[in-house]
């Protein structure tokens, strides 16, 4: 073991609602969809029209300004319709699954070199699980990155158990590292006595701490921090083990479990199904709950007609708060909210969790310089003045105070004890935005 990062800093949200180690449905949805949105930096040029026949591997659609990167079908089937939305922006295609399915063969075969291990991955469509850091867009055919990451677990709240997930997968991961590893070093970050340290050709890195501890951005900020005009590569566990599936066998195969979760869920455990299915075929969706595609910090809202994106395993239901509570802050007492201040007493009851909701309890009020962003934040920047320089649009200060080394995800806890009630993730997006503008 190379290193053993113990983080202290951060919190774990103490959220209702974890799913149960158990699979309590399997999915074989009728309509799969294909969002190109999930993608940061894919800009979609359609590559099949609605009738035509596909199968799963088979290219739905191409980047336009790199169009050797594809994105593929997960099923076989018809293309059934083209979504769009406004100003004819692509949202989706939708594919109507054959009742058997059909593989588009990609040969299995282990790659020997980068040149092969590039050409499965663009042929397979998984190109777009690479993404690239600084920024979090996806990756660049035409760089070499110093090194890539994988975080082999998740801490944020009601995440999926990723051993529970993907502990039969173990062939395919190493496959997967083998492959991305003649690109560059493959680091690979695990909780301790986990099944993932038996893993070769890569370095190994034991991390514990609370949330963001599983994120691979605070990792890679403790192994390898990135400097300007350097680059690196992170996959998810879960595309890792897509990507050594077609190694060893030749066939896309993008099957999860995902962990349905949080207070609204009727039932929470996993389900078996593809990314693009519908929410409504994984779980019931009562009204007045919001359906979140990942976790309830940094997931994506997809409403109970949306259908599941490429990276997300889990899905979290959270009762939307409208309702307002008389006195709320200036109760002494109220045991049935946590504060991570300490100014009420759920620090009584570390072990207690809470039935949380979407409710603000009022909007955004002025920027209130506190050390509480510092306190969740296990990375060596300067949270609050990184967070100015993109309010600012100050490039110069956003570089000096750390916007290559984060995405909006690895500053989720900002937004949730932020005092001024500011959407910290979208100030950090946009300033990466103009990064990207500005930089290109």
């Amino acid at each position: 073991m190379s290193n053993n990062l113990a983080l202290k800093k951060g919190l774990d949200v103490p959220i209702k609602g974890a799913a149960k180690p158990e699979v309590i449905k399997t999915v074989s949805p009728d309509i799969v969809a294909v969002k190109p949105t999930d993608i940061h930096g894919l800009v979609p040029r359609l590559l099949v029209k609605e009738g035509d026949a596909v199968k799963a591997g088979s290219p739905v659609m191409a980047d336009k300004q790199r169009p050797e990167i594809l994105l593929t079908s997960p099923v076989s089937g018809t293309v059934q319709q083209i979504v769009r939305g406004e100003k004819r922006k692509l949202l989706a295609v939708l594919v109507k699954a054959d009742a058997k399915q059909d593989y588009v063969d990609f040969g299995a075969k282990a790659p020997a070199s980068a040149a092969e291990t590039k050409d499965l991955l663009l042929k397979s469509g998984l190109w777009v699980s690479l993404i690239q850091r600084p920024y979090g867009v996806m990756a660049s055919p035409e760089l070499t990155p110093k090194a890539i990451f994988v975080s082999s677990f998740s801490t944020a709240p009601l995440a999926a158990d990723s051993e529970f997930v993907l502990a039969n997968a173990l062939k395919d991961i190493q496959a997967g590292i083998d492959a991305l590893a003649k690109f560059a070093p493959v680091h690979v970050s695990v909780r301790k006595g986990s099944c993932f340290a038996q893993v070769k050709n890569a370095t190994l890195h034991e991390v514990s701490g609370p949330h963001p501890a599983g994120n691979v951005g605070v990792q890679i900020s403790h192994i390898a921090p990135i400097q300007k005009g350097e680059t690196v590569w992170t996959i998810s566990l879960l595309l890792l083990a897509a990507l050594g599936h077609v190694v060893n066998t030749g066939k896309l195969e993008l099957t999860r479990k995902v962990a349905v979760t949080g207070p609204k869920a009727e039932k929470t455990g996993y389900v078996e199904c593809l990314p693009g299915t519908p929410v409504k075929d994984i779980t019931s969706v009562a009204e007045g709950v919001r359906v979140v595609g990942g976790d309830a910090l940094s997931g994506e809202c997809l409403g109970a007609d949306g259908f599941i994106g490429l990276f997300d395993n889990q899905l979290t239901l959270l009762k939307e708060g409208v309702e307002r509570e008389w006195f709320g802050w200036a109760k002494v007492f109220r045991p049935s909210v946590f504060s991570s201040s300490w100014c009420y007493f759920s620090w009584l009851t570390p072990k207690k969790k809470y039935n949380m909701d979407t409710n603000l309890h009022g909007g955004p009020r002025a920027f209130v310089e506190t050390k509480c962003f510092e306190d969740v934040t296990p990375m060596d920047i300067f949270p609050i003045y990184l967070i100015k320089a993109c309010l600012a649009g100050d490039i110069e200060k956003m570089e000096k105070f750390g916007i290559y080394e984060v995405l909006p995800e690895d500053l989720a806890l900002c937004d949730f004890v932020d005092p001024s009630k500011n959407e910290i993730q979208a100030i950090i997006q946009k300033g990466i935005d103009l990064m990207i503008k500005e930089m290109a």
